[in-house]
């Protein structure tokens, strides 16, 4: 059933004050509500259609008639003839598409060759040393702290730059031009300047990556980069265009959603003191917490696919082949249907399992490590500080980054006292 108290205009309003301005950044939620609570299926004036209610986005990413699709960028969107893209961004039709923009079967070959050190037990392994580097970055800090680059960034950016073999002395090189191709990502159409700011950061790491590929074929290490070369040279399952998107891919989503989940965790915390307490008194809280962190206030806030077949109905809605969606999963995750009190911060609650990591075939490859690193955080937290509070003052609260897709703190400042 449909509510038109709103028109499809105002909600095309409404989503773009939540992708551009700053204060749909710092609370999109009440617009995620007006989407969620008017219609199923919101067919937006940039002919993309907008999903928010659990059930749905949950169906969709979830059904294997719904993928990544054909994603070639149109350089008339730029301006652009073909000639005079092809001249002005010369590498971009050399890149491979990474994992995450592909379907079977070329999905399923680069997944598989990365999975193995990503499963529960590996990760359970990891969980000793996770635990040694949180104590290190722990041990300096008291009163007044930035946790944002002091633990939620350096944390996770460290164990999965070990895992992968990129060296800690080159992170703080690549985190600029990262910041720009985070803050491209989402559905509204660049611009040309945007787009060559894009390509120019994307270059970057591109040559840092391929540096350090080289190296490692020179000098092999016991890390994922030097498997993957081997498995590269060794026939026809990996081509070097694949190595590099791979492990580009895994470097910054491996550290980004786990930044985010910490940063928006401990937010939430300072907001909801009473909860923090919960966990103090009881620590058998830490799983349902970390679950509750990524559904109050999803690191991810959405992910689009497209239908690859004719005659799929969702919502009621037939769609066509070729038609693009997004799932909004920030919204999903606030839907009544599935949770109760939906934006309460309630660290036992119980109910389906968030959708901030997706669903399906392109369920988060780092899941497990990222809820590993999150409950080690608030667990050392919680056991070593007294006194965890705001350090910021009410004309100055902490902001959110420059971003549609990912949703994270620039910066947190929390007062911490042992």
């Amino acid at each position: 059933m449909t509510d038109t108290t709103t028109n499809a205009a105002e909600l095309d309003g409404i989503l773009a004050s939540i992708f551009l301005s700053p204060e749909g950044k710092a609370d999109p939620y009440p617009g995620y509500a007006t989407v969620r609570e008017t219609t199923e299926l919101h067919r937006s004036a940039l002919g993309v259609g907008v999903l928010a209610r659990y059930d749905d986005c949950h169906h969709v990413l979830r059904d294997n008639r719904f993928g990544r699709g054909d994603q070639k960028l149109d350089p008339a969107m730029l301006g652009l003839t073909h000639d005079e893209f092809n001249v002005r961004f010369p590498r971009f039709v050399d890149r491979a598409e990474s994992m995450l923009g592909l379907d079977p079967p070329d999905h399923t070959r680069l997944r598989g060759l990365v999975a193995k050190a990503f499963t529960p037990r590996t990760i359970e392994a990891l969980r000793p040393h996770i635990q040694r580097l949180t104590d290190d970055l722990l041990d300096p800090l008291q009163g007044d702290v930035d946790v944002m680059p002091a633990v939620a960034l350096k944390l996770p950016i460290t164990v999965i730059g070990e895992m992968l073999g990129v060296p800690r002395g080159d992170h703080a090189a690549l985190l600029p031009s990262i910041k720009i191709l985070i803050r491209s990502l989402g559905p509204t159409a660049p611009n040309l300047d945007d787009f060559s700011e894009m390509y120019a950061a994307a270059g970057v790491i591109d040559d840092y990556f391929k540096g350090l590929v080289a190296h490692k074929r020179a000098n092999p290490a016991d890390d994922m980069l030097s498997e993957l070369i081997h498995v590269e040279e060794a026939g026809d399952m990996l081509s070097e265009a694949e190595l590099l998107a791979t492990i580009m891919l895994l470097f910054v989503a491996g550290y980004e959603t786990t930044t985010n989940l910490i940063g928006n965790g401990l937010r939430a915390f300072l907001l909801n003191p009473e909860q923090l307490q919960r966990l103090r008194d009881d620590r058998s809280l830490l799983k349902s917490a970390i679950e509750e962190i990524l559904r109050f206030d999803s690191p991810v806030q959405l992910t689009g696919r497209a239908v690859l077949e004719e005659g799929v109905v969702v919502a009621g809605h037939q769609l066509t082949k070729g038609e693009q969606l997004i799932t909004l999963l920030g919204a999903a995750n606030r839907d009544p249907r599935a949770y109760d009190d939906p934006d309460i911060f309630d660290i036992g609650r119980s109910g389906p399992a968030p959708l901030s990591f997706s669903a399906g075939i392109h369920y988060c490859l780092g899941a497990a490590l990222a809820r590993a690193e999150g409950q080690i955080v608030f667990d050392s937290m919680v056991e070593r500080y007294s006194t965890i509070e705001p350090a910021w003052s009410d004309d100055s609260p902490p902001r959110y980054r420059d971003s549609v897709v990912l949703r994270g703190l620039e910066s947190l400042p929390v007062r911490l006292l042992s």
